[in-house]
């Protein structure tokens, strides 16, 4: 088990202004998303050019006043200049769940504009690293064709193996864990509901595995809740898989204000100055 770096300071200390301090943190796995997760990917794609729009549905009854007025669902989709990838925030409508946790992210693809439906989707819940999620969209984005695969799965394998995973010794080829046994990747059984336009997926019978797909979780300790979870249809190309998994390995520390309950005492943490 880690230790913090400097005990003198714990997570739930004051500041003299009352406000939360900063501490880099590591590992960046088990650091969660500062209760900022919207904000983090929402601000790079602003940066990347990305438009928004907000869908508010909601119940008004006659003679209701509006500041009574009760909200039903609320989604911010946000579109890339040529349309071919988008990302929705799920949390504030009515998710399904993955892991038992809620949806947080959706990002989606399509190979062309003439079909409305997505090519492969991506799912991220609520504590999944930031930086990992905005890194995917940052290769999402650069790509002229998104649904078109660069790389086998080998690639992301490596990539996390680079940072010090180890490689499943049952599975060598299709997952891996952190050194603690805490955080996972693998290439299997896609969980329901994940989206893919892959027929074989729609048309695997019930005794039958479908296309595989990436899997991503962290599970603090043995039975317990998952910190996080992270799915990836089977169409989703693998180089971008690889982008995800190499910065949510990376062992380059991470500014935090908010740290999670179940992953405090496993953090090597330092005060930002």
């Amino acid at each position: 088990m880690e230790a913090p770096l400097y005990p003198e300071f714990p997570p739930d200390s004051s500041t003299p202004c009352g406000g939360q301090p900063a501490f880099w943190v590591g590992p960046r796995h088990l650091a969660g998303d500062d209760g900022r997760l919207y904000d983090v990917v929402a601000d790079t794609l602003v940066g990347l050019g990305w438009k928004s729009l907000t869908i508010v549905r909601g119940r008004h009854e006659r003679d209701e006043a509006p500041e009574d007025r009760q909200v039903l669902r609320s989604t911010v989709l946000h579109i890339s200049p040529d349309a071919l990838r988008w990302a929705q925030w799920n949390l504030a409508d009515e998710p399904f769940h993955l892991g038992d946790l809620p949806i947080a992210w959706q990002i989606s693809a399509r190979a062309d504009t003439s079909s409305p439906l997505a090519s492969w989707s991506s799912y991220f819940t609520p504590d999944v690293p930031g930086e990992a999620v905005t890194d995917f969209l940052l290769a999402l984005d650069a790509r002229d064709e998104p649904t078109v695969p660069l790389a086998g799965p080998e690639s992301v394998l490596d990539a996390v193996a680079a940072h010090g995973w180890l490689r499943d010794i049952d599975q060598p080829q299709a997952a891996a864990t952190d050194p603690t046994f805490t955080s996972h990747i693998s290439l299997g059984e896609v969980p329901p509901l994940i989206q893919d336009a892959d027929p074989h997926a729609l048309t695997a019978e019930d005794d039958e595995t479908g296309p595989a797909g990436w899997q991503a979780w962290a599970e603090p300790a043995l039975g317990a809740p998952c910190l996080w979870a992270a799915s990836f249809a089977a169409s989703v190309p693998h180089d971008l898989v690889a982008a995800f998994a190499a910065s949510l390995s990376s062992t380059a520390p991470v500014l935090r204000r908010v740290l999670p309950e179940a992953t405090q005492d496993r953090l090597l943490r330092a005060p930002a100055i």
